[in-house]
């Protein structure tokens, strides 16, 4: 639950300026990477191992029923009297699929320049363009609500003004339900691949069902949340009254010097929540800082790899 003051409002920018070119020419250094490969309809520049038609023999397996023939190595087969297919190295597309929490909690603007939406959708142009530039087959995904829109697959660096018209629509509105929200892209999106999300997490029903929905349909993910400096030590005390961002929620309250630590304390713990669960469930988690820029947030989720490389 994300909350606001009451002479608060929802703010973003529009977006008109995703990255400037110098950035743009920055990221064509960049490739998204993944722990283990997918396969694809288009060579770029991942492998696969195939039976068939391929780059540079691999390995071999054991014939099954329904295999085709011509891929049976006759020559093993005269040798030591086993059927066993040849696997070649294929060059392959990667999917990736860029999600983004498009929830009213996203919409709030606190210490940072940008909102939380903002910012994931400045995050979300600067790794969709690595993507594109690698030949990598990039979605975009919006959670709104129960509600999910997308962006249809995209590949090459030419297409990358489609995403960025794609973020400039997109609006902070509705409340968080991601499970039913990654419920919906699962069963949407059957080819597996690399589910990059990106959000504050802030689910009141929790967010656990909805990354073990990317979890349990096999996709490779990596949590992005996105946090503010407000969420975790709001500069506010004495009588005020907090408005939920996403249901509307208005609860007066007294903020005491105890009461801020308290609450800070809580924060903390929810964070340190997010990670344990992403640590015991192997996925890969960031928290960036709305006050951190595009740039330097690309260049830390570089540093520490998992999510783009050289």
């Amino acid at each position: 639950m994300a909350l606001r003051t009451q002479t608060e409002g929802n703010a973003g920018e529009s977006g008109d300026d995703l990255f400037d070119e110098a950035f743009q020419k920055k990221l064509e250094y960049l490739a998204l990477v993944s722990r283990r490969v997918f396969s694809g309809r288009n060579r770029a520049e991942r492998r696969s191992m195939r039976s068939g038609a391929g780059v540079e023999f691999a390995d071999y397996r054991q014939y099954a029923p329904g295999d085709d023939y011509r891929y049976v190595d006759w020559g093993a087969y005269q040798r030591i009297g086993k059927l066993l297919l040849r696997l070649n190295e294929e060059e392959v597309d990667l999917p990736v699929y860029l999600l983004i929490d498009c929830s009213r909690s996203m919409g709030v603007r606190g210490e940072g320049a940008l909102t939380k939406l903002d910012f994931a959708k400045k995050l979300a142009a600067a790794l969709g363009y690595v993507g594109l530039a690698q030949l990598d087959r990039v979605s975009l995904v919006a959670l709104q609500d129960t509600n999910i829109s997308h962006m249809p697959a995209a590949r090459g660096r030419h297409r990358i003004f489609k995403l960025f018209e794609f973020l400039r629509r997109l609006g902070a509105e509705g409340p968080t339900d991601l499970a039913t929200a990654m419920g919906k892209f699962t069963a949407q999106h059957k080819r597996r691949g690399v589910a990059i999300v990106l959000s504050d997490l802030f689910d009141e029903a929790g967010f656990e069902e909805g990354l073990n929905k990317l979890r349990f349909a096999r996709f490779e993910t990596h949590v992005i949340q996105i946090v503010d400096p407000m969420d975790a030590q709001p500069s506010m005390l004495g009588d005020v009254e907090l408005v939920d961002a996403e249901t509307g929620e208005r609860r007066s309250v007294t903020i005491t010097p105890a009461v801020a630590r308290r609450y800070a304390n809580a924060y903390a713990e929810y964070l340190a929540r997010v990670e344990r669960f992403c640590r015991d469930k192997q996925l890969t988690h960031f928290a960036l800082a709305t006050t951190t820029t595009p740039e330097d947030a690309v260049l830390e989720l570089l540093r520490h790899g998992g999510v783009i490389a050289k």
